[in-house]
């Protein structure tokens, strides 16, 4: 039985799949130059696949496409289904529909007096200097204002009147909107309006009702309601493209990843939860190989086409419950990742005065001018230009049949063409290498400052981490981003640049119940948290599958505290000693803000249970050295790379020609099929028994 494992990217969709079936790997061993095959234990191989996500030309549609491929299926045989054991993915359809806002037309019905709350939002100022607020575009199309009411203490105070919401739904139907949002005050505790207005809205057919009390029941009515209507305004989009997954796959296990790290049958998946779905397999892949790599103390760098996605680990995974992605804020557990819209494709711009980096990306189609699709300048171009990504080492996969090399003379040409317009503006005569290695500089500080954001300023020290870093990108910038933060290691694994869709291999399932409390935590709370802690976890258990198969099964139990009077929560472990969470805080507060209150009393504002079950993952590939210690590889060509403000005679090693202990001095460029490595200048890169490429910086440096 084979599996598939898929990161659908804005740019490239990666495939790590798990074979068994031994016709399949000799018929991909016949093609080399596209699949990376990796034996493992057992009869078994991994094999690596990347394609565009989008090239309309050839495919519909990348996943299917990619595992068609892989299975050496003809374009009139059908997927048999019967020998894929499961498909796990993470996919940015709902991320792309929120930026582009093309989510479904959608209404929310609100309680009556607050039909501009989620607009009026919290007055919160980015940018406390900006003289023009540019408030970001409402999800939803139409406002139905309910005449209802609870107060706080559970007291009806306005009955629903079912007529006349049905009347309203009626015209709202009539206009062909079919998506439904219902926030209603403090119907996190008294739901029962809002179940009434749903099944109004479900007898008159409307396809998708999202209703607050389930989509996020914490306190709060505009970030209650903006999740809300997030979720209404994104789940149709999802489910179409799960159904269309679904039928090319009849009788196959589809998982895919959410945005809190777990895994959930794909007919369980929410428009609420799908935001960071690719980026979170990207996370759990390079925890899950840098903890079997030895490191502890982590950041994770994961540079693709698009942009660039880092994180914080230090033990566990962090996550964050407040939100807000491209203009929508959300109130749901997502992991802690920074994102910075530079990556390969960001395009490169001179504006007369100065050098920009994206935030515009090429895509994938276009995509970089070297794509051989017309597109213009871009990160991946300057890194071509400067010698450190040479199109002879990388798939032939361009131009407009998908089967031509990276185009390095257009590239030429385009940034001569750059040299005469900056010559022209400001008689300034840097050469076009040294305008590539500019623009390589800027990309380079913006995604150090990204890191700095989820480390320096949350008082870690980075200097004693190790930098995982992944994606098609990452390894051509790697060891300059760790100089500028200083770090001392860096870390790539085989599949590194494919970790994202690894990562779903790697991933467990996990099921998160929340509950508000809003109580003042003492002893006194700790046996009524007890009950809601069951509650929560009867709850998750019947999202679950229960003939699931898994290794193990892990619940925590997390409650987010906060001084009175304070707006700003921190979570920490449940205890039933009060005096433990307490010190908890304390730390946790002091390591972020640099102070502690402990005067003030604190206030436990919700809790939450986390079942996740442990699933089986793949080995890890292990390699034996057969080579004399002290002979290295041979380099397989000597190029020119513009690198340390110089040209320098770099050597070129192929990853699968490395033998472990094997000690590669910098500069060196190292390629696989599915990245390319700069090993800087005072570096050097040091192979492992398990495949792992550390790179360190040299002391003396």
């Amino acid at each position: 039985m084979n599996k598939f494992f898929v990161d659908r990217g804005g740019t490239f969709t990666d495939i790590v799949a798990v074979v068994s079936d031994g016709a399949i790997i000799k018929q991909l061993s016949q093609k080399k130059e596209q699949y990376l095959i990796v034996p493992l234990p057992k009869k078994q191989w991994v094999v690596v696949y990347k394609l565009l996500s989008e090239n309309p030309e050839r495919y519909e549609d990348a996943v299917i496409q990619g595992i068609r491929n892989i299975l050496c299926l003809a374009d009139n045989q059908s997927i048999p289904t019967e020998k894929i054991e499961v498909v796990k993915m993470g996919t940015t359809v709902a991320t792309n529909a929120l930026l582009e806002r093309k989510g479904d037309r959608t209404v929310l019905l609100i309680t009556k007096g607050f039909k501009d709350a989620l607009r009026i939002g919290y007055q919160n100022r980015p940018n406390i200097f900006a003289r023009q607020i540019i408030l970001p575009s409402m999800l939803y199309e139409l406002v139905i204002e309910v005449e209802e009411r609870y107060n706080s203490n559970g007291n009806e105070l306005i009955p629903v009147k079912p007529e006349q919401v049905r009347q309203d739904l009626q015209q709202v139907y009539e206009q062909e909107i079919r998506s439904c949002a219902i926030v209603f005050m403090h119907s996190y505790r008294y739901p029962n309006h809002e179940n009434k207005v749903a099944e109004i809205a479900q007898n008159l057919g409307f396809t998708q009702i999202s209703i607050s009390h389930q989509v996020s029941p914490l306190m709060k009515l505009v970030s209650r309601g903006d999740t809300t209507v997030v979720d209404a305004y994104l789940s149709p989009i999802l489910r179409r493209y799960v159904d269309q997954v679904s039928s090319q796959l009849p009788n196959t296990k589809l998982m895919f990843m959410k945005s809190d790290g777990g895994l959930i049958d794909a007919h369980k998946f929410q428009g609420k939860d799908s935001i960071l779905s690719g980026p979170a397999g990207g996370i759990i892949g390079a925890v899950q190989t840098s903890l079997r790599a030895g490191f502890k103390a982590i950041i994770t760098f994961d540079m693709g086409g698009t942009s660039t996605d880092v994180a914080h680990f230090q033990g566990e995974y962090e996550r964050q419950l407040d939100n807000e992605i491209a203009g929508a804020r959300m109130r749901v557990p997502v992991l802690s990742i920074h994102t910075v819209a530079a990556g390969g494709g960001s395009i490169l711009q001179f504006d007369g005065a100065s050098f920009k980096v994206g935030p515009e990306s090429a895509g994938a189609n276009p995509g970089p001018a070297c794509y051989r699709r017309g597109g213009p300048l871009a990160v991946t171009d300057a890194n071509v230009m400067l010698g450190k990504i040479q199109p002879q080492y990388f798939p032939n996969i361009f131009g407009k049949e998908g089967n031509s090399p990276l185009d390095k003379e257009i590239v030429n040409a385009y940034f001569i063409e750059l040299y005469q317009e900056i010559y022209q503006g400001t008689n300034q005569q840097n050469t076009p290498e040294e305008i590539a290695a500019g623009f390589i500089k800027i990309a380079v500080e913006d995604m150090a400052n990204a890191i700095k954001k989820i480390s320096l300023q949350r008082g870690y020290d980075v200097t004693n981490y190790a930098l995982c870093t992944f994606g098609g990108a990452g390894g051509q910038v790697a060891c300059l981003i760790a100089d500028t933060l200083g770090i001392k290691s860096v870390f790539l694994h085989p599949y590194a640049g494919v970790l994202s869709a690894y990562g779903m291999g790697l991933a467990d399932i996990r099921v998160i119940k929340e509950s508000a409390m809003e109580k003042p935590l003492n002893k006194d709370l700790v046996s009524e948290l007890k009950l809601v802690i069951n509650q929560l976890e009867n709850q998750a258990r019947q999202e679950l599958d229960e003939h699931e198969s898994i290794k193990g099964e892990k619940i925590v139990t997390k409650v987010s505290l906060k001084y009175q009077g304070t707006d700003s929560t921190l979570l920490v472990d449940f205890a039933e000693d009060v005096r433990v969470m307490q010190e908890s805080f304390a730390e946790e507060h002091q390591l972020r803000y640099g102070f502690t209150q402990p005067q003030k009393l604190l206030i436990l504002e919700s809790i939450s249970v986390e079942i996740i079950q442990i699933m089986d993952s793949p080995d890890e590939p292990f390699i034996t050295r057969t080579r004399p210690l002290d002979q290295l590889p041979k380099p397989i060509e000597i190029v020119p790379v513009f690198t340390d403000n110089k040209w320098q005679d770099t050597p070129i090693f192929q990853r699968e020609d490395l033998q472990p202990q094997d000690n590669i001095e910098g500069p060196a460029i190292i390629v696989e099929k599915i990245s390319t490595i700069m090993v800087e200048p005072h570096w050097n890169a040091k192979l492992t028994e398990h495949n792992h490429l550390i790179l360190s910086k040299k002391d003396d440096s």
